[in-house]
């Protein structure tokens, strides 16, 4: 069986070392070959970014250079109609075969409402999750209030350690710590809107970037 390939996909409006950070955990804890960071064009379930698309793919692309574990993977970003995780996760095991283990990164959030995500069953099809959990914050505490359905998938698919994404394509529910980064894109954008300093919360080179452009100056 190949190398797991990672998954991380976000409107990354704009990437942050948070983001960084989940991708190299997620690679150095489940022996990963590779991350692909899918930069999004019009998510389904959230309003639309601030950045243009051509902004936040420039920022990833800048963010991950000179990382040979980082790709970045642009078949969402230029879509003016919603891009649904299923159909990206389809698009990638087609290309990709039935035998190559693919694992969609999530934070615990987001995987706290997969049950709203489209299709979200069939992603356990294409691939295994991995959550990336909150320190102190374990997912096996949060998952008690999350929706039933999703409960059931969760203990039914939990794998007992990373390994264990070796053995099939998908199909497994994987629970890593994360280091405690306190980071968001919506926090930046609010720096930046009342002119303080948004470094150390991302690369030099995205921040440079966000200036020569005057990128979120009136969020």
């Amino acid at each position: 069986m190949n190398r797991p390939l990672g998954i991380l996909g976000g409107t990354f409006d704009p990437i942050h070392h948070g983001h960084l950070r989940m991708a190299q955990e997620a690679i150095e804890q489940c022996g990963m070959g590779q991350v692909r960071i899918i930069p999004t064009g019009m998510p389904p379930h959230r309003a639309a970014p601030l950045a243009s698309a051509q902004a936040r793919w420039e920022m990833v692309r800048l963010a991950v250079a000179g990382h040979a574990d980082f790709l970045v993977d642009v078949r969402e970003v230029f879509r003016t109609d919603p891009c649904y995780t299923v159909d990206t996760l389809t698009g990638l095991r087609t290309e990709l075969g039935q035998q190559q283990p693919l694992c969609l990164i999530l934070g615990s959030d987001a995987f706290l409402q997969l049950h709203t995500w489209h299709d979200w069953k069939q992603l356990f099809e294409l691939a295994h999750i991995v959550v990336m959990q909150r320190p102190g914050q374990p997912l096996g505490n949060a998952i008690a209030q999350a929706n039933p359905e999703l409960q059931a998938e969760y203990r039914a698919r939990l794998a007992p350690a990373p390994l264990a994404l070796q053995e099939t394509s998908g199909g497994r529910i994987l629970a890593l710590d994360m280091p405690g980064l306190d980071i968001s894109s919506t926090d930046i954008r609010r720096r930046i809107a009342e002119n303080r300093s948004i470094r150390y919360l991302l690369p030099d080179a995205v921040d440079n970037y966000i200036n020569t452009h005057q990128l979120y100056r009136t969020c």
